[in-house]
């Protein structure tokens, strides 16, 4: 059950660095953020462009916010299940 939480947890974590890095207009061409960002946009799996929206900013808070929501929710109804 603990490793089920922990590896969503993971998951949303790096999604959410993610969004910080990117709304705070982290350096692009840097080794760590290309990394997070390799992690990041498959974990992202269907969300990145579920709600059209202009903003960029919100863009960014609702494709990659919704997904670290997902991670963690996904794990929860996964390790109650396991629990079982």
């Amino acid at each position: 059950m603990r490793v089920i939480t922990a590896v969503g947890a993971l998951f949303a974590f790096i999604e959410l660095l993610y969004m910080v890095m990117v709304l705070a207009g982290a350096n692009a061409g840097n080794g760590f953020f290309i990394f997070i960002q390799a992690l990041a946009k498959p974990l992202a799996l269907f969300w990145p462009g579920l709600f059209p929206v202009s903003d960029p900013n919100l863009a960014v808070i609702l494709d990659y916010g919704l997904a670290a929501a997902f991670w963690v929710i996904l794990a929860g109804v996964i390790a109650r299940f396991a629990a079982r």
